[in-house]
């Protein structure tokens, strides 16, 4: 059965400054949930359609790892497509607006497995949909810097 969990924020910083966050490796880290790392497939990160990277969740002795590929790309969005525990899309759209820009992350997803999606439903979907929104307000908080210091 698939779901679709989805969030939005206002960042008073342009779009630019906000794609930058969620493209740039080393920004994303700074407000990524800090048990995720992301790490490319290869010899280097890029969100390019056809690029890959690993999600990896920081658990002692198990690591789960969702492997992805960019989807879809253009100014303003990045898709990343994802295998793994979770089989979906994650996307990330900066919409112009008048004090900056809106924030839309959009994560639609299946869980194959029915003991690991009963475990997800009961145990980790609300944390999930709090964590979506506390990585957005981090994402805010590395943009609006960013927007200040250039």
């Amino acid at each position: 059965m698939s779901q679709t969990f989805e969030q939005s924020i206002q960042i008073n910083a342009t779009a630019t400054v906000v794609e930058r966050c969620i493209t740039d490796l080393a920004l994303m880290h700074r407000w990524l949930n800090p048990v995720l790392r992301c790490e490319p497939v290869g010899k280097a990160w890029s969100t390019d359609v056809g690029s890959q990277s690993q999600f990896v969740i920081q658990i002692p002795f198990v690591k789960p790892t969702l492997n992805s590929v960019v989807a879809e790309r253009k100014p303003g969005l990045v898709v990343w497509e994802f295998q793994g525990f979770f089989q979906g899309r994650d996307r990330w759209e900066c919409q112009p607006i008048e004090q900056g820009t809106r924030l839309v992350n959009r994560f639609e997803f299946d869980i194959p497995n029915p003991l690991v999606s009963w475990g997800f439903n009961t145990f980790a979907a609300s944390w999930t949909k709090e964590d979506m929104q506390a990585q957005l307000r981090r994402l805010k908080r590395v943009a609006e810097e960013q927007q200040i210091s250039q």
